[in-house]
């Protein structure tokens, strides 16, 4: 039997359970800065040979939206990309299903979802074991100090590439790097 204050607290029990399931499946945007990166002593970028987007060693229509995407944003900041030497090497990556790898790595990420690095650069941190999660639809964009083959800024964008986002996949790549770069705190270094 219902008394008149039980309707009114399983109304406020689904309220609740509705923005729990709300809070887990809503996008996170985070970005994570080296401590000692002095990202405006850098005034170059380029793109890594094979991007984690790319395929058999062959470039993706991916890879095209997401290296759009970033040189608009790193052109934005005064960074000027060149084929040859650069201060700063970018690669990105992205993943359209919920996943959890337990790996020993030698650096962070190494391996796993991270194996897009493929061993070309060393993550933020040290050794370690980990469990990495990541949801459906996680991008990645490594900013990489060239001469040191060190991250020096990592944006992750959980959640936002969905089947529903990728109908329009340059307008879904745009809107997360966009995302991600608002988090970026550097600009190039003065010419």
């Amino acid at each position: 039997m219902l008394t008149q204050n039980q309707p009114g607290r399983i109304s406020a029990l689904a309220v609740v359970i509705g923005l729990l399931v709300a809070c887990e499946s809503t996008p996170q945007i985070n970005a994570v800065t080296a401590p000692s990166a002095n990202l405006s002593s850098y005034k170059t970028y380029g793109f890594v040979a094979q991007p984690g987007t790319n395929r058999g060693g062959n470039t993706t229509p991916l890879t095209t939206y997401f290296e759009t995407s970033i040189a608009r944003q790193m052109d934005a900041r005064g960074y000027h990309k060149v084929d040859t030497n650069p201060d700063l090497l970018v690669n990105f990556n992205a993943n359209v299903q919920e996943k959890a790898d337990v790996e020993s790595m030698p650096g962070p990420y190494a391996g796993g979802y991270y194996g897009y690095r493929g061993g070309m650069y060393a993550g933020l941190g040290g050794p370690q074991v980990e469990t990495v999660h990541y949801k459906e639809g996680t991008a990645n964009i490594d900013v990489v100090d060239a001469s040191k083959r060190q991250v020096v800024w990592e944006g992750k964008a959980e959640g936002e590439l969905t089947d529903a986002a990728m109908k329009d996949p340059q307008g879904a790549v745009d809107k997360i790097v966009t995302q991600m770069f608002a988090q970026f705190p550097g600009r190039a270094a003065a010419s």
